[in-house]
Parts: structure tokens; C-alpha cells; sequence
């Protein structure tokens, strides 16, 4: 009971730690972001054996070639999305299930797409655990969205793109605003995308490095 107690406590001041050093000393400054990533447990989404790791300032694997993102850029994607509470959110690449996570907290409905049937899975097996009811999954290709439940306030996408799926562009709704890393396959920018009634603006957020966006609009599986 001590020890599990003992261990509670550590993951606990792990997590604050890195809300101070990884968060806010990058100029994450979102209060309801910080709050949200100082709440979700990364290590619920990770393997048993990382979670120790859980809030180490890096990527990790989570299997079929995929990681959970650094905590840092997770945060930063979740700030330039600028949730208010209500939105409705498409997110690209659910992977294991973390970014899903902070987005449930802080918008009002989370649509998300994984490509890895293995990966859809778990992720849902542990959002369902963790109690999320205003998440709804799909298996496919993130690449040409979800056309059925579009438009969408937000939409994120959580690998790296050529360049800003069309079929994403179209689901974004008129104010709405997408962030997608957008480059070669070992390096991107993190585009952010707004949309208005005359066409769409973009700025660079910064560089990034994803796994490749793999489907019909972003790279082939085949290289």
C-alpha cells in the first residue's frame, strides 16, 4: 500500500515537473491546456514497460511504427487550436489515444481516425476505460477526413503531410482552424490553417518531426 502510495506521488510530481519545464518555460501559456495536461495520465496510454518514461521530454513508441507525441508538442497543437469548450473536432491519427484525450477535455465532440487497426483499438479499449463519452473512432484513412459529420471546428492532424490534404481543407468549417504538420517525411512545419469566407491563411508555428502521413492524400505506404 506504501509503496504503490510512494508511486502515485512520484507520477504526480512528474507530471508537474514537466507542466514547469517542458510547458510553460515554451511559452505554453493556455491555462485550460496547462490544467488539462497536468489532469490526463500519459502513462495510461503508453506500455507498461515506458511508463516510467511517461513524462520524459520525447516521443515513444506505442507499436505498428507509431509514437505518442512529446508532451511539448501536444500541447503546443492543442494551444493553436484555441478550444473554447464547444467545438467539434476532427483529429487525424488517434495513435494511442493521448491527444484524443486532452481534446475530449477541452472541446465538446472528438471524431478520430487511425489507419493501424491494432493501434484503433487499444486506443479505444482505454478511452472507454477512462470514461470518454464524446469521442467517436473510426478505423480508415485519415487523409480524406470524415465527411459524414462534417464540418468541423477544428481539425488536427498527428503525422506529416506533403501538403494540406484537400479533402481536409474542404471539411474545415468557415472561423474553423487546422493544425497539420506539413513537409518531407523526416522533417515538417507546423502549419496552422485558418479559414475564412475568402479562402484560407496559414502561418508557421514552428518546426516538427512526425511519422508520415500515410493514405490517399498524404505519402504511400511503399515509400
Amino acid at each position: 500500500m506504501n509503496n504503490s502510495n510512494s508511486e502515485i506521488r512520484g507520477v504526480g510530481r512528474a507530471r508537474q515537473r514537466m507542466i514547469v519545464e517542458q510547458l510553460e518555460s515554451r511559452q505554453i501559456s493556455d491555462q485550460r491546456v496547462l490544467r488539462v495536461m497536468g489532469e490526463v495520465r500519459r502513462e495510461s496510454f503508453i506500455s507498461e514497460a515506458l511508463q516510467s518514461r511517461a513524462y520524459d521530454d520525447s516521443p515513444l513508441p506505442i507499436g505498428d511504427g507509431q509514437t505518442i507525441s512529446q508532451p511539448f508538442m501536444v500541447a503546443l497543437m492543442t494551444q493553436e487550436l484555441n478550444l473554447q469548450g464547444t467545438e467539434k473536432v476532427l483529429e487525424i491519427g488517434t495513435g494511442s489515444g493521448y491527444q484524443t484525450a486532452i481534446l475530449a477535455e477541452l472541446a465538446g465532440k472528438v471524431f478520430t481516425i487511425e489507419r493501424s487497426y491494432n493501434l484503433s483499438q487499444q486506443a479505444r479499449k482505454v478511452l472507454e476505460k477512462l470514461g470518454y463519452s464524446n469521442v467517436l473512432l473510426r478505423y480508415g484513412d485519415g487523409t480524406i477526413g470524415w465527411d459524414e459529420f462534417a464540418p468541423y471546428d477544428r481539425i488536427i492532424v498527428t503525422a506529416g503531410s506533403p501538403d494540406v490534404p484537400d479533402s481536409l481543407k474542404r471539411q474545415l468549417a468557415d472561423g474553423g482552424i487546422m493544425v497539420v504538420p506539413v513537409g518531407d517525411r523526416y522533417r515538417q512545419d507546423l502549419m496552422v490553417i485558418n479559414r475564412h469566407e475568402t479562402g484560407y491563411e496559414s502561418r508557421n508555428a514552428g518546426g516538427c518531426v512526425f511519422v508520415p502521413l500515410i493514405g490517399r492524400e498524404g505519402w504511400s505506404a511503399n515509400g
